[in-house]
């Protein structure tokens, strides 16, 4: 017994016109992984018949996306996985068309049953549709930061999420090992109450795999083939071997680390950024630039603002011109490997601010320094050093402003 094809009809005629009896099944849902055809009878046939007995002659009608399965008393003896018009025809060998899919007639010798009997058919046949689209809508997620050994980042913890999508490769090992001789449909739901937790277990050896391969845990979104391919291999025995079903793929939306995590990257991201020499040069010069601002605002003064700031930059051993002089000289320098557009002659040359004159003044009576126009350690007054500041604000040390020729007032 076996499929014979149907010779295609005028597109004005209907299947139960062609057909004494006849099965269909419209467009199985995403939910819907298996279902059991019902049989259609047309006006003036016997109505009587068993619905679990196909006839003779019976037509069965295949859609793009749909597998059939003819399965007597539990056993499959004929599949079919191309969408197109079907005759059944109890007489003749299975004519099993594969569809392209690979090992279903290595599958049906061994799951399946050849009929040599001729005549009536078993005591129960039935008409299974089989759902051969990728299968969407499979969300997964860690509860708990998992650890990642990351190849920048050393050990670090991550969460993500996302969806991944599954199809039925081999349809005859699905229905043996998973569904079963279902009365109505078998449901992703069905299969998913334990492939859910399978996934997620295979999945977290495809991330190891990828921190093997040195792939950064913000690149894991990018790397969504491999993955998949990761996890075909993690799920080989259990779901293609024995189910009949496969990874199409594993889209990783989104990948966080935990906050302990998140601050050990920021640090360490700040320190590769400034091991490049122009950059660490222009947070040392924006350093300056505030620090001269607040110089200037300094409540002692201007003066005292930028002496203190002298000696810091002593202090620090280092000057942004130096930085900058020694950036020209890097011709493999990162910087400009990522921007061409600019050269190391394009660095300015940069003009160090000038160091503020010193008014500190010893005080002879105590030996202490001071700033102020007293001492602070005993009060004595600040000694005459002759200098004078004129009307116009013009300090001087003779007898007449040099700004504007006033007379020294007495």
């Amino acid at each position: 017994m076996g499929l014979i094809r149907a010779a295609v009809a005028s597109a004005r005629t209907t299947l139960a016109d062609q057909w004494v009896e006849y099965f269909y099944c419209d467009s199985l849902s995403n939910d819907e992984l298996l279902k059991k055809g019902e049989k259609t009878v047309s006006s003036g046939s016997n109505t009587k018949g068993s619905p679990n007995i196909i006839t003779d002659g019976t037509g069965i009608a295949v859609n793009e996306g749909q597998g059939v399965l003819i399965v007597e008393d539990g056993k499959v003896v004929e599949f079919t996985m191309e969408p197109g018009r079907f005759t059944w025809n109890s007489s003749s060998e299975p004519s099993l068309f594969s569809g392209g899919f690979q090992g279903l007639k290595d599958s049906f010798k061994t799951f399946g049953k050849r009929f040599t009997m001729g005549g009536t058919p078993g005591k129960d046949q039935r008409v299974y549709f089989i759902n051969l689209k990728e299968i969407f809508d499979n969300k997964f997620g860690t509860s708990t930061p998992m650890p990642y050994k990351d190849p920048t980042y050393r050990g670090i913890y991550i969460r993500y999420f996302g969806q991944y999508t599954i199809k039925i490769e081999d349809p005859i090992r699905f229905y043996t090992n998973v569904s079963g001789n279902v009365e109505r449909v078998y449901l992703k739901s069905d299969l998913m109450q334990q492939g859910h937790a399978e996934f997620v277990n295979a999945l977290d050896v495809a991330i190891a795999k990828c921190s093997d391969e040195n792939y950064q845990y913000n690149d894991l979104p990018k790397k969504q083939i491999e993955i998949a391919k990761f996890m075909n291999d993690a799920l080989d025995d259990d779901w293609k071997e024995r189910r009949g079903v496969v990874i199409s793929s594993v889209a990783i939306e989104k990948v966080t680390p935990d906050d302990e995590s998140r601050a050990r990257i920021e640090k360490i991201d700040d320190a590769i950024m400034m091991s490049d020499q122009r950059v660490a040069a222009g947070r040392l010069a924006e350093a300056q630039a505030n620090a001269m601002e607040k110089a200037a605002e300094n409540d002692a003064g201007a003066m005292q603002g930028f002496l203190g700031m002298g000696f810091a930059a002593q202090a620090g051993g280092m000057n942004t011109g130096n930085m900058f002089e020694g950036t020209n000289q890097q011709e493999n320098s990162p910087f400009f490997e990522n921007n061409p557009q600019h050269t190391a002659s394009d660095a300015e040359p940069f003009i160090e601010p000038a160091q503020a004159p010193s008014n500190e003044w010893k005080c002879k009576k105590c030996g202490h320094m001071n700033s102020g126009k007293f001492c602070s350690e005993c009060g004595d007054a600040k000694p005459d050093d002759g200098k004078w500041t004129c009307e116009c604000g013009h300090e001087n040390t003779g007898k007449f402003c040099g700004d504007c020729g006033k007379k020294k007032p007495e």
